[in-house]
């Protein structure tokens, strides 16, 4: 009988425990190697989780371009989420299912029905997480991939660096890579954009059906990466809620300002080098940013923008794809503290002197509950709204492609950090994922179930064809000249949008000024 030595055993082994693994469902084969997932949702979705789509953006590669990630032999069990980026906790309902925050955090995970082989072609939702670029990650719970693969969608949910690891463009940065800086977290949504492109198959999507998807930040990330050259062909569909890079929070500065705000940033800290300043540990950094009037912002850096956003869309420059957008009702809830009507109206007369009276007509103050709910819509536009429908109208103009606006005005029960009924900021993510049992103390209605089953309808039918309408749904016109949009609310309806007139005023008299760093 023929002897086999230990190496040809030991092989052999691998290949009989490989082929076992197989069998599953749950390995998959990606360009840095074998990653073996598990079963979520009583097996009815495979998720994969903490892939890395980069290499860890750490010492010398701090305030880098990420690098592609590295091969790894044998399996890899991608049953647990990668650590979040790096960052300071700002919202207090953020929670992680991670194991912690660190520098090496350029993860991400896939979700898919249990059913999707590599010959599935499913349409691919791309989730760009929001939190101001400041903090968040994709292991938070309502971001969770259960429910949206059952609609037939491939599910990708990514970490990407955030504040001042993730958008530092001080000008001995500049200086070191070849004229300008900064833009790190938006390279980073580019290269999972590019990881996605060459693995998804493998996991049963489609790629070239992807769609991009955010919320605040990462909607501001979605309008930017429309218009950015090196984002160009990595997906084909849009989906922004309530957030555009169209001045407002988080528009996009002027490369030199940025870059002459962060060198004197930079400078305080007592470094005398970029070595020493890759250097410093992550938790200085982190207090030296939390301690910093103002943030880090996205920036023209002549390779990811090349121009403002604002720009590109005039022109016509920006991807010429699907877009669907909208907000909430109640954005600028927490505006709205200790507001009455003479306070209202006061104030009204201070911000736009003359153009008071205009301005009252489309903010009304008779009393101080109509004063308490334009305070509301007031902050909300401009908080978020205002851009929101300027990058709307923006791709509506110029895009050549469909336009589908929404209104969400469900106002969702109290819960944890939500001590009164509203459409609040970041409430319809739990509804796009049907993730609604994650939110903390809500004690959810029929109405909220049946919208958060009908928009996840309306959110993967746009994934699948650049439409939102299908089987079931109350019909969602597309936005075209007679401003059509849908009120998401305990009953679908649509018409003319109601708005309009306020954001007509906001674009001719402006938004008022409040000084800043």
């Amino acid at each position: 009988m023929k002897k086999f030595g230990a190496g040809f055993v030991l092989a052999l082994c691998v290949l009989v425990s490989t082929a076992v693994l197989a069998e599953d469902g749950l390995t998959v084969w990606t360009a840095q190697g074998v990653a073996h997932g598990k079963t979520i949702n009583n097996g009815r979705v495979k998720a994969f989780l903490g892939l890395p789509y980069a290499a860890p953006p750490v010492g010398e590669l701090r305030w880098r371009a990420p690098e592609p990630a590295a091969h790894w032999k044998g399996v890899r069990e991608a049953t647990e989420f990668g650590a979040r980026c790096a960052q300071n906790q700002l919202f207090p309902d953020m929670r992680f299912q991670d194991a912690g925050p660190s520098e090496d955090c350029l993860f991400l995970n896939v979700y898919a029905p249990a059913d999707a082989t590599a010959a599935s072609k499913l349409p691919v939702m791309f989730w760009i997480h929001g939190g101001g670029y400041e903090s968040g990650a994709s292991s938070e719970p309502r971001h969770n991939g259960d429910f949206l693969p059952l609609k037939g969608v491939v599910l990708v949910t990514i970490n990407y660096r955030l504040g001042v690891f993730g958008f530092l463009a001080s000008e001995s940065l500049a200086k070191e890579q070849g004229g300008t800086a900064g833009n790190y977290g938006l390279m980073d949504m580019i290269a999972a954009l590019h990881w996605t492109r060459d693995n998804i198959a493998a996991f049963g999507g489609n790629p070239e059906n992807v769609t991009i998807f955010g919320e605040s930040a990462g909607s501001f990330a979605v309008s930017t990466l429309m218009a950015s050259p090196e984002a160009k062909g990595l997906f084909e569909k849009a989906i922004g809620e309530s957030g555009g890079a169209f001045s407002g929070a988080l528009s996009v500065d002027k490369a030199a300002m940025q870059e002459k705000k962060d060198e004197q940033w930079v400078q305080s800290l007592g470094v005398k080098s970029l070595a020493e300043l890759r250097a410093m540990p992550v938790d200085a950094l982190l207090k030296a940013a939390k301690d910093r009037k103002g943030g880090f912002d996205v920036v023209i850096d002549g390779k990811v923008l090349t121009e403002s956003v604002e720009k590109s869309y005039a022109d016509g420059r920006q991807a010429h794809l699907p877009l669907l957008a909208g907000w909430n009702r109640d954005e600028g809830s927490f505006f709205a503290a200790g507001v009455t009507a003479e306070k209202f109206r006061a104030n009204a007369g201070e911000l736009y002197k003359e153009n008071a009276p205009e301005f009252l007509k489309l903010y009304p103050a008779a009393n101080d509950a109509e004063a308490l709910r334009s305070a509301v819509d007031f902050g909300g536009d401009m908080f978020i709204a205002f851009s929101t429908w300027k990058w709307i109208e923006a791709q509506r103009k110029t895009g050549e492609a469909p336009v589908y606006r929404y209104h969400f005005e469900l106002a969702a029960p109290v819960s944890k950090f939500v001590k009164v009924p509203a459409a609040f900021h970041s409430d319809e993510i739990e509804y796009v994922f049907g993730t609604l049992d994650t939110r903390e103390g809500a004690v959810w209605r029929p109405e909220d179930r049946k919208l958060s089953e009908e928009m996840m309808g309306y959110w993967t039918n746009f994934a699948r064809t650049g439409d939102p309408n299908g089987a079931g749904l109350p019909e969602w016109p597309r936005y075209g000249a007679g401003d059509e949009i849908i009120h998401l609310d305990e009953k679908i309806s649509a018409g003319a949008d109601p708005y309009k007139a306020r954001y007509e005023f906001l674009m001719k008299y402006g938004l008022p000024k409040f000084g800043g760093d």
